[in-house]
């Protein structure tokens, strides 16, 4: 791309964040390829460099990367307001519909139509992720070393479960490694053009702006947590879920796929918040609804709060109960962004860091390629097996689940997409049509 970056309006980003939380399907590799896809293809508000280098730190964090990143970019575009707008947009369409969807549940246990309609836009995710995979691999991988710190990366995680923290950190030693052995490669020219180069005014915050972001995201975070466990003691099951999901807040290192195993043990078989077939069920609805993964803790915290709703009416218990699990998982998210964005800023052209940042680069296009494989193998198969020996574990679907008419949508969606270039939305209302009527023919 040529020219000089836009700078949308705080109105027009809204729109544009709002359009990602109500389209963010696809779990992480799809929201990240959707970002990609209007932020920096489309709309041209960052450029490819910036958003990489906002992508490798919220890979870093605990939580949904995803969200993270879409807060980052808003911070950039409009300081902290465009931050808190485009994190609570990224979330509060996929929350409200969690909701919807967990009254429904227990009201009626039928949500037929509803998977139906979602069924067919999560098909239509894999078009997003394919594109994204191809376009930020021929835009961040142009040497042959950095396609090989990718394909390491990428088989680490597949298939010997090296967890994610050390894939980055041997990325980032084989970066400042390369900086001494092949700069030319590694240490990437200046940027070009003064608003690359140029560093954002909240980029240069104060001692005290720093302390009241943090007095203030602790306070939001630990005040309602602190006052639950004071008033209502551990064992009640507001205390219960808020310290549950805080504590889970701080380890879901490498996003919602490291953490749910975890989770899913603990909701159904320590606290009884939620049996094993209904946790099903929130795990798939969660993957087909637009916004993080995690949010399977909305559906999570309705269900064991309208189950043990005390003097509360079941759904009023249950929309708390949703509320607070979904309150102290995301504000920790706000809390990292507003504190290290801007000093993540700062750095962006040490020559180290900046080296250590190419090779994490490369590993993180590895991490989307196997979030990506995820994605596509659980929308296309029914069943997913695992195969362990000599130090290899490495998923494998049974061919026999193959879900012929997620894959009937999702060649559908690649050819509208990539070959007729068919907007993202009209795509997205074709196949969520068509997985309707696959739904009511009961072949979806």
């Amino acid at each position: 791309m040529t020219g000089r970056r836009m700078q949308p309006s705080f109105k027009d980003a809204l729109r544009v964040w709002l359009k990602i939380g109500l389209v963010s399907f696809g779990g992480p590799a799809g929201q990240i390829a959707l970002m990609h896809r209007l932020i920096v293809e489309e709309k041209r508000w960052v450029s490819e460099a910036r958003f990489l280098h906002a992508l490798n730190y919220c890979m870093l964090l605990p939580g949904p990367e995803a969200q993270q990143l879409a807060t980052y970019i808003g911070w950039l575009l409009h300081r902290t307001r465009g931050g808190l707008a485009a994190g609570i947009l990224f979330v509060l369409p996929g929350f409200v519909l969690m909701l919807g969807i967990a009254g429904v549940y227990v009201l009626y246990g039928d949500v037929g139509v509803i998977r139906g309609l979602l069924f067919g836009m999560q098909a239509a995710t894999l078009a997003i992720v394919v594109e994204a995979v191809l376009r930020i691999g021929r835009k961040a991988l142009k040497h042959r070393l950095l396609w090989g710190i990718a394909a390491l990366s990428f088989l680490a995680i597949f298939a010997f479960g090296v967890p994610f923290p050390l894939v980055i950190l041997g990325a980032a030693l084989a970066g400042v490694a390369g900086a001494w052995l092949r700069p030319a490669v590694f240490l990437p020219a200046q940027p070009g053009g003064a608003d690359e180069a140029m560093l954002p005014q909240q980029a240069h915050p104060s001692a005290g702006w720093t302390l009241r972001v943090l007095l203030s995201g602790a306070a939001l975070w630990g005040l309602p947590l602190l006052l639950l466990l004071a008033t209502l003691g551990v064992g009640h099951v507001f205390a219960d879920e808020a310290l549950f999901f805080s504590k889970m807040a701080l380890v879901t290192f490498g996003g919602a796929y490291a953490v749910l195993a975890y989770m899913t043990q603990q909701a159904v078989e320590r606290y009884g918040w939620i049996g094993p077939t209904e946790m099903v069920q929130g795990l798939a609805l969660a993957e087909t609804t637009p916004g993080p993964l995690i949010l399977v803790i909305t559906f999570v915290g309705f269900l064991g709060a309208y189950g043990d709703p005390g003097a509360l009416h079941p759904l009023l218990a249950g929309v708390l109960g949703a509320s607070l699990s979904t309150w102290v998982t995301f504000v920790p998210c706000f809390l990292w962004i507003f504190l290290g964005a801007p000093y993540i800023e700062r750095l962006r052209n040490r020559r180290l860091l900046s080296a250590a940042l190419t090779g994490i680069t490369a590993a993180v296009v590895g991490v989307i390629v196997n979030l990506s494989l995820w994605f596509a193998v659980h929308v296309l198969f029914a069943e997913v097996g695992r195969w362990q020996g000599w130090g290899l574990c490495l998923p494998f679907p049974v061919v026999s689940s193959l879900d012929v008419a997620a894959l009937a949508l999702g060649a559908f969606a690649m050819l509208a997409m990539l070959r007729f270039r068919v907007s993202l939305l009209k795509t997205l209302a074709a196949c969520a049509l068509l997985g309707l009527l696959a739904q009511a023919a009961g072949i979806g």
